[in-house]
């Protein structure tokens, strides 16, 4: 009997070590100075490595739990490693960022912990109610998080938007899975895939509980027109929370995406892949041309998701291995180029200003050199400018769609890729370019500086050298597809 719990509980066992350092976080609060709160970070951190190392021992085929409602194996171990990646720098990010803006108390880590949870269980799930779970954890500790800032109203009004319309796309959600439920007796992804294999793929129901299960996934990652919540939420919420927000829960999505669409609704994927290249247009196109007039850097970025979101859509059209691979290594690549971003948006946070309209950045070229560099390399990575992270996971993605007979949705993509520079390059050119406006001292912190180096590093590493992390993500959905 204790053989088998061990053998039970032991594929959970990340989450678990996850779990109980957010609970102990919240107990050593209570006993912790508020100027010493940054230990209260540095052992969520620690927490966070163990787990990963856990997760790394238990690296291998994997197999189903607690009666295929939980999965160990390839595909979720690699969106756990962003995960953990996700959480660890939100943390260095908010570690001096939390005390600048008097905010700094132990439970913002535990709600990251608590989110990362969610996320871990999201990409585990072999059922729908384990989704479902693993969602709402995720949600309500980021609404939390967008109103951490209890006085300022910008903060107040991000927590609320997103609450409301994440409630309402929960809702849709569950009725969704009611309906596919009605139709195949089960909950469980595997059961659902085989139900499709036989059934009458143009049974309306069918497309509605697709479209309904859609919508709310869609909501997650930002997909237009689901988008609404986006540019405010980022823009009102703390910085270090909105860099959280725009890797992590947008990863998560991603992953269920995958897990859901590619495998459990995969004999629908040739009646489908219209419907997801026109919503891939509309949201590079939104997303591209909204960040156009864009004064404020979190607004401008937030845009910037949406377009992103875009591209990982024109992977998921593609379909089949290489496209499932692609938006893999394309989310893994945005995590940690859009949170670099944010985090020289974090350093010009000093002395009562915030550093979050893109005229703060002129003359950082001049005053503070090395934080210019960085931000520029962020830029073009994102841009998609060789030979930066950025290019190789945009390569990747159009030649999926190239090689699925989808060149028109590449050549779309090339365009729109194209349009962003403007906005992009702007925050460059405004940073070297431009006169200084007086001196100006960045907020650095060992926190802040580690994360910083750590997403520079790896967004030069992998856009020279991708391959080990495309083969990664290749073996990672070998195992669904």
């Amino acid at each position: 009997m204790y053989q088998q719990f061990l053998q039970t509980i032991i594929p959970m066992l990340p989450e678990a070590i996850v779990i109980a350092v957010a609970l102990t976080v919240l107990l050593f609060d209570l006993f912790v100075e508020k100027e010493r709160k940054f230990v209260l970070g540095w052992y969520s951190l620690g927490g966070i490595l163990i787990a990963a190392y856990v997760s790394y021992e238990l690296m291998g085929p994997g197999g189903s739990f607690f009666g295929g409602t939980f999965l160990l194996d390839p595909f979720s171990t690699f969106f756990k490693f962003v995960f953990y990646i996700a959480c660890g720098l939100g943390i260095l990010l908010s570690m001096n960022y939390l005390k600048i803006e008097d905010i700094h108390r132990g439970e913002y880590y535990a709600l990251m912990l608590f989110s990362t949870t969610g996320m871990m269980l999201m990409a585990s799930a072999g059922d729908l109610i384990t989704l479902y779970l693993g969602l709402e954890l995720m949600a309500l500790s980021i609404y939390i998080l967008a109103g951490f800032m209890r006085r300022d109203n910008r903060s107040n009004e991000a927590a609320i938007k997103y609450l409301v319309l994440g409630a309402f796309s929960s809702g849709i959600m569950i009725y969704g899975m009611s309906l596919l439920y009605g139709l195949s007796g089960t909950t469980n992804l595997a059961g659902i895939l085989a139900f499709l294999r036989t059934a009458d793929l143009m049974n309306p129901v069918i497309f509605l509980s697709m479209i309904m299960l859609f919508v709310s996934f869609g909501f997650k990652v930002a997909a237009v027109p689901f988008h609404m919540w986006v540019p405010d939420v980022y823009e009102g919420a703390p910085t270090s929370v909105t860099a959280f927000m725009s890797a992590g829960p947008k990863v998560a999505g991603f992953a269920v995406l995958l897990r859901v669409f590619l495998y459990a609704f995969g004999p629908m994927h040739d009646h489908i892949t219209v419907i997801l290249s026109g919503l891939a247009v509309l949201t590079m196109a939104v997303g591209n041309i909204m960040a156009l007039s864009q004064t404020n850097i979190k607004r401008m970025l937030a845009y910037s998701s949406i377009a992103h979101a875009g591209y990982a859509l024109v992977g998921l059209a593609a379909g089949g291995p290489e496209g499932a691979a692609s938006v893999m290594l394309y989310v893994f690549i945005y995590a940690l180029m859009n949170m670099g971003a944010f985090g020289v948006v974090i350093l010009l946070r000093k002395s009562g200003e915030r550093g979050e309209e893109i005229a703060d950045f002129a003359g950082l070229g001049k005053t503070n050199k090395l934080a210019a560099f960085l931000m520029l390399i962020f830029m073009f990575s994102l841009t998609g400018i060789p030979p930066l992270a950025g290019f190789m996971g945009k390569f990747f993605i159009f030649k999926s769609a190239v090689e699925a007979g989808l060149l028109w949705l590449a050549v779309v993509g090339v365009l729109f890729s194209a349009i962003s520079a403007y906005f992009y390059l702007r925050v460059v050119m405004v940073m070297y370019m431009s006169e200084p406006k007086g001196s100006f001292k960045l907020a650095t912190a060992p926190s802040l500086a580690i994360a910083l180096a750590i997403t520079v590093i790896a967004v030069v590493f992998i856009g020279v050298y991708p391959t080990d992390l495309l083969n990664f993500a290749r073996a990672s959905i070998a195992g669904i597809m």
